[in-house]
């Protein structure tokens, strides 16, 4: 399973945000990597570089390698509404996505992992695709054989986010993918329309 395996707040700090999720360390080093750091005096960014950084932002945040991405992007310019935000609508939708939203998982990386464990499962089928799109209506849960699992437990207990697109009930362990969310309820810090400018050169 292709995906990104290096070092989180080294790209955290290079964004200048905590894409991965919440990160002691880049808090104690938030300025760029690097040897110079926040002494680096950087020249004013090419359009190109700033719609680069943007999409880079994008794959970084939601685990996503450049072929799935750009497979991503051509499926949301064949679709009916807005490119940009269609393209992190369908993002929102993949499953691991999903599961890291439930609050089944601390992380994306940790909500890939449950699903590709066969630790998920899909309107009471166990899917362990975490690049799996949901569709409005669908149940997620945790499959029965691991609702004991104490990461899960555990990560339900500090989970306190709330999605008006998704409900949850602690006693099934299971919730519904309600509605694909808006735009305005998506919280990521991803400016879209930079990815669609970059892609369409």
């Amino acid at each position: 399973m292709a995906r990104y395996t290096g070092p989180k707040t080294k790209i955290a700090r290079k964004f200048g945000e905590p894409i991965f999720g919440e990160d002691k360390s880049f808090d104690k080093r938030n300025y760029p990597p690097g040897q110079h750091g926040n002494n680096r005096r950087r020249g004013k960014k090419s359009e190109y570089a700033i719609q680069l950084q943007e999409k880079q932002k994008a794959k970084y945040t939601y685990g996503i390698l450049e072929r799935q991405f750009r497979n991503l992007f051509k499926k949301a310019t064949s679709s009916p509404g807005i490119t940009g935000e269609v393209l992190l609508q369908l993002c929102e939708s993949r499953l691991d996505n999903v599961v890291f939203r439930m609050g089944i998982a601390p992380s994306r990386r940790g909500a890939r992992q449950l699903v590709s464990h066969r630790h998920i499962a899909v309107n009471g089928s166990v899917v362990n695709i975490p690049s799996y799109q949901l569709k409005a209506g669908d149940v997620v849960g945790v499959r029965e054989k691991s609702k004991s699992l104490q990461a899960i437990n555990s990560s339900l207990e500090a989970s306190s986010h709330i999605y008006e697109w998704i409900t949850w009930n602690n006693e099934t362990m299971e919730g519904t993918y309600v509605s694909v969310p808006a735009r305005i309820q998506i919280p990521e810090n991803i400016n879209e329309q930079f990815i669609v400018e970059l892609y369409s050169k």
